[in-house]
């Protein structure tokens, strides 16, 4: 049976990879546009650190049974997070569209 501790995880793999890419991206907003664009390259990568870290190094948290196993949920996790961001992304574009078409 799965402990309570091994749900942390993956948001707290999610969170770390969101802050990270959002000071990145705001650190890269006036490069060129090639380097906003690795973003989800760069989550997934991180995602994936961060998975073999948690299962190294804390594996109690880490719902993988082996390294390969961490590797993917780590790079779930990354991803999930630029998903994430998308979702917020379009539900304010929806907002703004629907609000430009009222007036």
């Amino acid at each position: 049976m799965e402990s309570a501790l091994e749900i942390i995880s993956v948001p707290v793999i999610v969170g770390i990879v969101y802050f990270v890419m959002a000071v990145y991206k705001s650190l890269v907003k006036d490069a060129p546009a090639i380097w906003t664009s690795l973003i989800p390259v760069w989550a997934a990568v991180l995602g994936i650190a961060l998975g073999l870290v948690a299962y190294f190094f804390v594996p109690e948290v880490m719902p993988a049974e082996n390294a390969l196993s961490a590797v993917l949920v780590g790079l779930a996790s990354g991803l999930g997070s630029v998903g994430i961001h998308q979702v917020g992304k379009q539900i304010e574009k929806a907002k703004e569209d629907k609000t430009d078409g009222e007036g």
